[in-house]
Formats: C-alpha cells, structure tokens, sequence
C-alpha cells in the first residue's frame, strides 16, 4: 500500500506544556524520541508530522484532511484533555472514516491506529470504536496511592529509563507494521488473518508490577516471528472475556502467564475473579484437552498484600491442578525467557522402544544421592531394566526440559527420597503429577516413592503409614522391596 506520509502524531496542544520554562513539552520530547528510534529501526529518516498550530476557532483545515488522508499509521495521544478537545476527536474520527471507506483501517491482523495514554482515561463513546478495542501504549505509572503519574524524564532518572523504553517498545513495533503495510494485500483480511498461518503465543494479561517484563517478553516474541495475543483489548464482561481467551488459546502453541504482586483487573460478572486467575484457569484446561503447552512465571519469594492474590499465589504453588502442562519458573526474568524459548522449540520426538523389549524405569533423585543409587542401578539391570537418571548440569530451561522427556518416555518412575528434604519431595511428587496428563510414547505403568537414608520425621511418617506406593528401604534394598515395582513390569519378585 502507498502512503505519503508513515505517522501523523494528533495530540491536544494542553498536554505538550513544558512543566518548566527551560525544559521540552513532553508531546514534543515523544515525537523526538520517536523519530530517532523509529528511523533507526527502519534504516532510514521516519516521516513523523504533528500540526504544532494552536487552532483556537480555526476551522478544520483542509491541510489536515490531506494529512490523514495519505497517512500510514495515526498515533493518538490520549489523555483528558484529548477527549474534552473537538478538534482531536474530528482528527482520529476523519481518520478512522477515510481508512474504512478504503476497506483499510485494519492491515495484517494490526489497526492503523495506535493510542498513547499520556494519562489514563475512560474512552466510554467519544472515539471510534476501533480505539476502544486497542491494547494501547501505557506512557504512565500508578503509585502505591494509586496517583498515575506520566513517564516524563523530568521526574528524574527511573521514569526516563521507563519513557524510553516504552517508547523503544512503540518504535519496534510501529517499524514492523510499516515494513508490513508496504507490502503489497491483495487479500486483505483473508490468508494473512487466518488463524493457524503464523505460530502464536497467548501471553496471558497481567498486573501492573509485570507490565514492563511483559512488554520485554512481547517485543522478544515478535523480533523472533511469534504472534502474540491478545492483539486487542479483551472484553470487560466476564462471559464475553471467557470465550475471546478460550477462542485465542485454541490457535496458540503456548501459553505464558505472569504472576505479580497484584490481583490484576476483575471482569464485571458473578465469579470476580481476576483475569489472571481466569486464564490461568482457561490455559490449565486447554492443556489438558490438547496438550497446550504453559510457562508460569512466579518469582521465588513473591507476596502480595491483596487477600485474593496472597490466595492464588499459595495455591499456585500446591495446586496440580493450576500448574496443569506448566513449566512453572521461579527465577528472573531471563530465566523465564529461556524457558519459553525452551517451550516454544518442537518436542523432541520420543524414543522409540527399545528393540529387546527391555522396560525403562527412570530414576528421580537429588543431585547429593547420584552416588548412592549405584546399587540401586545395578539391582535394576541385573533383572534386565533399562535406568535412567535426571540431569542435573547445564542451562535451566535444558536442564528442565530434558527431565521433562525423561519422565515422559519410560515404563515406570522412581522417586528416590533420599538426601532430599521434604520440600524437595514435594516439588518432585508435584511436578510428576503435572506429567500424568500428558502425551506419553508409552503408558505408565507404576509411579513409586522409595525410602533411603539418612532417616528423617516425614520418612518416619510415610513408614508408619505403609502406603502400597511407597518402598521402604530405610535398612537397605532388597529384591522385595521392589516387589511392587517388578510385579507392576510384569516381572517376578526373583529371577
């Protein structure tokens, strides 16, 4: 498509007031920032026009029409001035107007209007309602008194590192969507939207304190080829925001959730829960009725003040059932990172049987007990198993990974409860119950808990009780130790 100019800035001449006589209007100081990042990132000088005429009662000017209409992409600050002032609602509105008389507004699954919020404000009816829809560009920030505050570099050094990287956020993805326009559509709207045509990435919604890391994690996605949903604003009526995530999960190959602090926005509806609860929810079941994969990120430590957050974080973290084909991380945020990049590699397929027949056991244990399951190891091949051990060294996401396919591709798993303490037999027993749902290239057969020295008060207990899943080889192994173990392999007690 051609275009005369690639961006037309409108914005309300209030809000480009310097707050100081020797400083720059923040309006000013974006479209700047913009035009430096934006040209950079295509290589060449950007077109960027604003109208930096005060109007008064001037008309609607003609040379504003043919601005809007030869115009690539319009980038409306909003703020409250903005919805109070005429002439910038007649500005977005004769855009909006043109594009769609030219069957245009909309391009490769991105609209041609992209909202700043300087300030956050209730939209309600006075713009188009393709404004409304838009996820936007938040230029601002909320303190613990919920006072928003502009991401202005005068404010000092925190808020013009956040400035810039918005607006390095806003540059990337204004280069991708002008290199996209200029790409000849015949068929607008058919091949390019078809759900499915690209790999897509449900990157769940968030509270405010994961903003920025999502807006990292998007951006990454996007530099590598990922599509990444929601590309709108998800409706705020409870029943209506549970079929657009359900219906964004089915064309998604991954599903990746960020926990924060805050409980996040609640849809209007009877459950009043919030949206990260909601799809957190919808993704468990989609995993468990198509295998969709899920990378949760829950920081090591993290509290949260809100009742109903303290709520979720604790059953997050016991709750098979919300970790559901989760990868759940607890590390920073280049450890997410690396985890869903992990994810989002093809499944290495699984091994086929091995040509003897001979059963797969996999042995999970700590990396202090590597040592002590060499007899084990050997009382296992002695009876013709084949034993598989977890990995332990390299990078986490791999690490995780690789234990993951292990566990997936064998007969029987073996939980060996030795140095480990009771946290960490805890978070071995969860993460396997996660695996039971999912695709496996042969059925499990048996899941086992063996007790090894040294002794401890959990083992006594589990001793005590005599589960029938549960080995007690606290005074030594034995051949009818492993009795369940054998007999669920189809093998005798003895040779």
């Amino acid at each position: 498509m051609n275009f005369a100019r690639q961006v037309f800035i409108s914005y309300a001449h209030l809000d480009n007031q310097p707050l100081g006589a020797d400083q720059t209007g923040w309006v000013s100081l974006f479209h700047t920032t913009l035009q430096t990042l934006l040209s950079q990132r295509l290589g060449s000088v950007a077109d960027i026009w604003r109208d930096d005429k005060l109007h008064g009662n001037d008309d609607f000017s003609d040379e504003i029409l043919d601005q809007l209409a030869g115009t690539a992409v319009f980038v409306s600050i909003l703020t409250p001035r903005y919805l109070k002032s005429d002439w910038c609602k007649r500005e977005i509105r004769s855009f909006c107007q043109q594009a769609e008389a030219g069957h245009s507004l909309t391009v490769g699954n991105k609209a041609r209007v992209i909202k700043v919020l300087k300030l956050p404000v209730d939209e309600g009816s006075e713009l188009p309602p393709v404004v409304g829809r838009l996820l936007g560009y938040d230029f601002y920030e909320v303190d613990e008194e919920h006072v928003p505050h502009e991401l202005d570099p005068a404010y000092g050094d925190r808020p013009r590192q956040a400035f810039l990287r918005k607006a390095n956020k806003l540059a990337w993805d204004l280069a991708a969507q002008l290199t996209e326009l200029q790409r000849p559509h015949p068929d607008a709207g058919k091949a390019d939207d078809a759900p499915g045509t690209r790999p897509a990435v449900f990157l769940a919604e968030c509270s405010r304190d994961r903003r920025e890391a999502r807006d990292s994690i998007a951006s990454e996605l996007a530099c590598c080829g990922f599509r990444v949903l929601p590309e709108t604003r998800l409706p705020d009526d409870e029943d209506e925001y549970l079929t657009a995530v359900g219906a964004l999960l089915e064309t998604c190959v991954l599903s990746v959730h960020l926990v924060g602090s805050g409980y996040g926005r609640v849809p209007d509806g009877d459950r009043q829960q919030s949206v990260v609860v909601l799809q957190n929810e919808l993704a468990a079941a989609r995993s468990r009725s198509h295998g969709l994969r899920r990378v949760i990120w829950l920081p090591a430590g993290i509290t949260s003040a809100q009742p109903a957050q303290q709520a979720f974080l604790d059953a997050l973290q016991t709750d098979a059932a919300l970790q559901f084909g989760a990868d759940l991380v607890s590390g920073d945020l280049e450890t997410a990172k690396s985890a869903i990049h992990t994810a989002l590699k093809p499944p290495a397929p699984l091994p086929s049987p091995s040509l003897d027949g001979a059963a797969r056991v996999h042995l999970v244990c700590d990396a202090n007990d590597r040592k002590s399951v060499v007899p084990l190891i050997k009382q296992l091949r002695s009876r013709g198993l084949e034993v598989s051990l977890p990995a332990f060294v390299g990078d986490a996401a791999q690490v995780r990974e690789t234990n993951r396919q292990l566990a997936l591709d064998c007969d029987a798993i073996l939980l060996y409860y030795g140095a480990g303490d009771e946290a960490w037999k805890f978070h071995q027993q969860n993460d396997l119950r996660k695996l039971l749902g999912s695709p496996r290239g042969r059925p499990l057969k048996a899941s086992l808990t063996l007790l090894a020295a040294p002794p401890s008060d959990d083992k006594d207990v589990l001793q005590a009780l005599a589960e029938p899943d549960v080995l007690d080889a606290l005074d030594g192994i034995r051949d009818a130790t492993l009795a369940p173990l054998y007999a669920a392999l189809g093998l005798s007690e003895t040779p």
